[in-house]
């Protein structure tokens, strides 16, 4: 274990904090295989009616770690990335998600997933996949054009562009903006605290038929996101962009 990923337990809710703030919260292999063992933990264990995933007031996470990514890229849909993807899109359980600052890459796609989302106002999302030469992940080439259209997925997409949280509430991406990440942090926890008073297998079963139509489709476009995002990572213009955020950093 380690100290990457604070868990806490309170109130049949199960808190994973994201807890590196010297690499802004970037996303090792350690850390995506300690997120999926706690998912698949906290779906098994009936004492747990929600989960809460955030990061630092002044941090969601900057996404993948690229010196870990580098050093020890994912070489197939086996890999702790993928296995963390499959456990939080099977997660019966609710998920909500609190965040502030920057939610960079997977920061931004694992909130697709998610089925609570809050963020402050000036959190900072982006998905940078193709400039650094790779493709979209977390099924966010099917789940974006269909949420926000063709033309406003192509540009967060294609381009890269940054958006806010009170653009990604307005989208959908989010349910609320918050004026700030410490409002944010109470209503995330707050909302996620009312699931303890609820029936849990009504829940489960609500949200079950919410992701029945598109799951199977979602689960074939995740895989073969993965499969290509693994092909790029051994390409000439991956290197290139990864060695050079590199250098930058």
């Amino acid at each position: 274990m380690t100290d990457a990923i604070l868990i806490a337990r309170e109130h049949g809710l199960l808190t994973l904090r994201l807890n590196r703030p010297d690499k802004k919260n970037a996303l090792t292999r350690a850390m995506y295989s300690q997120l999926g063992e706690a998912l698949q933990q906290a779906d098994a264990d009936p004492q747990i009616k929600a989960i809460l995933i955030t990061g630092s007031h002044e941090c969601f996470t900057a996404g993948n770690d690229i010196a870990d990514f580098i050093l020890e890229p994912p070489s197939d849909l086996d890999s702790p990335v993928f296995q963390f993807m499959r456990s939080l899109l099977e997660c019966r359980k609710p998920v909500v998600a609190a965040v502030a600052g920057a939610a960079v890459g997977i920061g931004t796609t694992l909130l697709l997933h998610c089925d609570l989302v809050y963020v402050s106002a000036d959190a900072r999302l982006r998905m940078p996949f193709v400039n650094l030469g790779l493709c979209p992940e977390f099924g966010s080439s099917l789940i974006l054009p269909r949420l926000l259209g063709q033309a406003k997925a192509a540009e967060l997409l294609l381009l890269g562009e940054s958006f806010n949280g009170e653009q990604a509430a307005a989208w959908g991406i989010a349910t609320q903006a918050l004026p700030n990440a410490e409002a944010t942090f109470a209503r995330a926890r707050e909302m996620a605290l009312r699931f303890d008073k609820l029936p849990p297998e009504a829940v489960r079963i609500s949200k079950q038929l919410m992701k029945a139509p598109d799951r199977e489709r979602l689960r074939s476009v995740v895989e073969e996101e993965g499969k290509l995002f693994v092909q790029r990572l051994r390409s000439p213009e991956a290197l290139a962009a990864l060695s050079g955020f590199i250098n930058r950093h």
